[in-house]
C-alpha cells in the first residue's frame, strides 16, 4: 500500500515509528507536511497539491495533526477523504475530540464516567459554578490548552474565583472540573486501536505538581487496568468516532473517569513504558480496514 503521514516534522518519534512500521510491513510511506499541502476543489475532481506536484495513488492517510493547526490540518485530511483515501482517524472525529467542551457533552450524554464539569460565560455565575462542581479544590482548564498547559488547580474558593475572573477578563474559554483527590496526581493513558485497548500506562506527576503529563515532567510506568477501565476507554474512543485514540482516565472512588480523548496520541511514552510495538498495531489495522472510499461520520452525532 501507499501510505501518507500528515506530520509537520518527520523527525518526531511518533512519525518516525509509523514510517518504520509501515516500511517493515512492505508498504510505501511518505511523510507530508500538512501546511505545505494546498487543495483544488473542482466538481467531481478534488485534488491535493504538494510542493508543486499532485498527490495521488494513496491508499491510506495517518493524521498526526498538532492542535495548533487543527483547522487547516482537518481540511487537508477531509480532502484526502473526498479523494477516497482511507483515514486512520476521520476529520470530523478529530474536530469533535479537539473541542473539549463538545467531547465532554457527548460523553456525558452517553453515560460515560466524567469528573463533574461546569461551563459558564458570565462572571455573575462564578459562585454557583464553583458550587456546582463541588467547591474547592477544583481544576480550571483552558479549552484550547494542550499537554497540561492552561490547567490550574485552585485550592481555595477565593483562589478559584480569582482565576476564573482573570480568564473571563481575557475572554478565554474555560471549563471548571471537580478535583479527584484520590487519584493522587496520577492518571492512566489507555491506547485504543480499532476498538481495543492495546496498551496502558500510568502517568505520575512529579512531586509538587498535579498535572501528570510527560511534557510536564511526569513519569510513565506499566500498569494493569481493570475490565471496567478497559471498557470505558474503548467506549470513549468509539463515541468520539476514533479508530486510534489515547484515552486519559482517573481512578476515583466511584469508578474510572474520562479526562480527555486524544486523537493524535504520542507513541514514545506508551511504547517505552509497555514495550509494545503500537506503531505496528496501527499498520495492521490499516491493512485490515483500508478500502477505497471507506469513510463516513462515526460515533455520536454532534
Amino acid at each position: 500500500m501507499k501510505i501518507a503521514i500528515l506530520s509537520r516534522n518527520p523527525k518526531l518519534y511518533s512519525t518516525r515509528r509509523m514510517v518504520e512500521a509501515g516500511e517493515a510491513a512492505g508498504h510505501e510511506v511518505h511523510v507530508i507536511d500538512t501546511l505545505r499541502c494546498y487543495m483544488s476543489m473542482a466538481s467531481n475532481k478534488p485534488e491535493i497539491h504538494y510542493r508543486g506536484k499532485t498527490l495521488e495513488g494513496f491508499d491510506a492517510v495517518i493524521p498526526r495533526i498538532g492542535a495548533s493547526v487543527t483547522f487547516y490540518g482537518t481540511a487537508v485530511l477531509r480532502q484526502f477523504e473526498m479523494m477516497g483515501v482511507y483515514p486512520v482517524n476521520e476529520s470530523v472525529a478529530i474536530t469533535r475530540s479537539r473541542d473539549k467542551l463538545r467531547s465532554m457533552q457527548l460523553l456525558s450524554r452517553k453515560g460515560v464516567g466524567l469528573p463533574v464539569t461546569g461551563f459558564a460565560n458570565a462572571p455573575d455565575d462564578i459562585p454557583d459554578l464553583i458550587s456546582m462542581v463541588g467547591g474547592a479544590p477544583l481544576v480550571i482548564k483552558l479549552l484550547q490548552g494542550t499537554q497540561g498547559i492552561g490547567v490550574v488547580l485552585a485550592e481555595t474558593r477565593k483562589a478559584a474565583e480569582s482565576v476564573i475572573e482573570a480568564f473571563m477578563g481575557l475572554n478565554a474559554d474555560i471549563m471548571v472540573q471537580e478535583y479527584i483527590k484520590e487519584a493522587g496526581g496520577a492518571d492512566i493513558r489507555c491506547f485504543v486501536v480499532d476498538g481495543k485497548v492495546v496498551a496502558a500506562m500510568k502517568r505520575q506527576a512529579k512531586e509538587g505538581e498535579f498535572r501528570s503529563n510527560l511534557h510536564r515532567g511526569g513519569s510513565a510506568s506499566l500498569i494493569r487496568i481493570t475490565p471496567e477501565e478497559r471498557a470505558t476507554a474503548a467506549r470513549a474512543a468509539r463515541i468520539m468516532g476514533l479508530n486510534v485514540a489515547g484515552v486519559d482516565l482517573l481512578r476515583s472512588n466511584h469508578g474510572p473517569l474520562v479526562m480527555e480523548v486524544n486523537s493524535s496520541p504520542g507513541l514514545e511514552g506508551i511504547e517505552n513504558a509497555t514495550g509494545k510495538d503500537v506503531a505496528a498495531m496501527i499498520i495492521k489495522m490499516i491493512e485490515k480496514q483500508a478500502k477505497p472510499n471507506r469513510t463516513g461520520t462515526k460515533g455520536a452525532r454532534g
